[in-house]
């Protein structure tokens, strides 16, 4: 057991997919192992989690393939000393957290599942999460949605305005209780249950309330080359285009 200030914990794991195809970006490698300023974008997301001192292990789950390569090109050659474990994912994301959930073992009292295609994670909303962490039972960050929403139907028409007041656009990191996420993965595996978003999704299934803080506008999801681009202004704005 460890006591930060007036915080008592027990070990935070972080568990990070990377398993994912990016198929959206139009490139045969994965994203995850795509140049960002110099490094893999999976690196750098590793290396947030690295410098933060709540943090005490990670584990990082990609497909079969790409175990050996990840422990050699980003784990070993970035000397990411808190990987406990590189794992094999699923063909969902859902799969792939539940491996490293399970890859955690029972030496965690909070899981801290985060986005391996969210590189501009800042130390800052780590440490924010996992704090807020101590005084509910899962913690995710988000941001108020600012644009108009409309429904559409299959047509493309508008069915109707969506009332954005109470709406938030959801990220990564989210804190769980090891037991709590562990049995909602079992249960979504067991009950095939669908339209998984996020792992948050899963412990609203089970009845357990879910407090949202305020995330980072930075905190993109990269997705597409643009959001690429994106990252690179903001991580390396001197760089050559």
């Amino acid at each position: 057991m460890k006591i930060r200030g007036a915080f008592v914990f027990n070990q935070v794991i972080a568990v990070i997919p990377a398993a994912g195809s990016g198929t959206r970006m139009g490139s045969a490698r994965s994203k995850q192992f795509m140049d960002l300023c110099g490094k893999p974008m999976l690196a750098i997301t590793l290396e947030r989690f690295q410098e933060c001192n709540l943090v005490d292990g990670i584990v990082v789950v990609v497909s079969e393939q790409n175990i050996a390569s990840c422990t050699r090109e980003i784990v070993n050659r970035y000397g990411l000393s808190k990987v406990t474990a590189v794992v094999s994912g699923g063909r969902r994301r859902q799969e792939s957290v539940r491996s490293g959930i399970e890859a955690a073992a029972n030496s965690s009292t909070w899981i801290l599942v985060h986005d391996s295609a969210r590189p501009l994670v800042t130390l800052k909303l780590i440490e924010r999460v996992i704090m807020a962490g101590k005084g509910y039972r899962a913690v995710i960050p988000g941001i108020p949605v600012k644009d108009t929403l409309k429904e559409i139907d299959a047509r493309g028409r508008v069915v109707k305005t969506v009332e954005r007041g109470a709406l938030w656009a959801i990220q990564t990191p989210q804190i769980f209780r090891y037991e709590d996420i562990l049995l909602a993965h079992k249960k979504a595996r067991e009950e095939d249950w669908e339209g998984v978003t996020d792992d948050a999704f899963l412990i609203e299934k089970m009845g357990i309330p879910v407090d949202v803080i305020e995330g980072e506008e930075t905190n993109i999801k990269i997705t597409t080359m643009k959001d690429l681009e994106l990252a690179r202004f903001f991580l390396c704005p001197s760089r050559e285009p």
